[in-house]
């Protein structure tokens, strides 16, 4: 389907197929939390860092999406839910596939949740949203957690790489997992499926090492690239961590060089 390949382009280094999207859809969980209250601030300063895409709802695509920064791939989020929520686990459909196309996406992205008592109703949307997006040439990113009353520990591999291989087996071009703390462990989820595997960013972490370490050993285990939100749009320097995660998972460079990367600013010691 020469569409998806198209579009898929938008949204990942054509040379490399691997790609860096920054998520910014956390508003309508949690609210304007601070580095995603002025979205188009947010996304320009992703952008000059070298981000493939973002992921955003409906509604602030005509606000937040086009600011002045370089071009960048638009993913249109379809699922949501609130922290204000009896159970935030439960995941519902608020935008379609043509909805999303009217505003320009050159992918959508649906979020599923496994374990717990609504992982049906979630499972059928996807089988739907899956089909669509096949129908229409435009590709899907899933993400997919093992989170509820059936999981013990969500980054456990054996749950982790069954997450994975639900979206391949759904028919998603790109699944979105959590890293399960080791490339060992992590290359058995990338080798169980047939499909790119993404890393998401997860909790805000203490420290910079620590994200550029993740990132660096899912790509060492055969990862495809991140889809990582507040650990990027609520640093210090968005743009220059993008910098330095674009040169881990384009270029393949150090963990000592991506540092002395996220050092530099403006071509001056931040």
């Amino acid at each position: 389907m020469i569409g998806k390949e198209i579009r898929l382009d938008r949204i990942r280094n054509k040379e490399t197929g691997k790609t860096v999207i920054v998520p910014m859809d956390h508003g309508t969980t949690v609210g304007p939390i601070p580095g995603i209250i002025n979205m188009s601030e947010a996304v320009d300063q992703v952008a000059r860092g070298g981000a493939n895409a973002v992921v955003m709802h409906q509604g602030v695509v005509s606000s937040g999406y086009r600011g002045e920064g370089p071009d960048i791939g638009l993913i249109v989020h379809l699922s949501a839910s609130t922290s204000l929520a009896s159970d935030s686990n439960r995941k519902s459909l608020v935008c379609s596939v043509e909805r999303a196309i009217q505003l320009g996406a050159d992918a959508v992205s649906i979020h599923v949740n496994i374990g717990n008592g609504y992982e049906s109703e979630m499972l059928k949307d996807f089988g739907k949203v899956s089909e669509q997006c096949h129908h229409w040439g435009l590709p899907l990113l899933s993400m997919i957690y093992p989170r509820g009353e059936k999981i013990k520990d969500e980054y456990d591999v054996s749950v982790v790489k069954h997450a994975a291989r639900l979206g391949s087996e759904m028919g998603a071009d790109i699944v979105k997992v959590s890293y399960t703390g080791s490339p060992e462990t992590f290359k058995e989820v990338v080798d169980g499926v047939s499909i790119p595997v993404v890393i998401a960013g997860g909790e805000k972490m203490d420290t910079d090492k620590d994200v550029l370490k993740m990132v660096k050993g899912a790509m060492k285990a055969g990862g495809s690239g991140l889809s990582m939100g507040r650990n990027v749009f609520q640093h210090r320097s968005p743009t220059q961590l993008i910098r330095a995660l674009t040169a881990i998972v384009q270029k393949n460079v150090s963990l000592e060089e991506a540092e002395k990367i996220l050092e530099v600013k403006d071509g001056m010691a931040a």
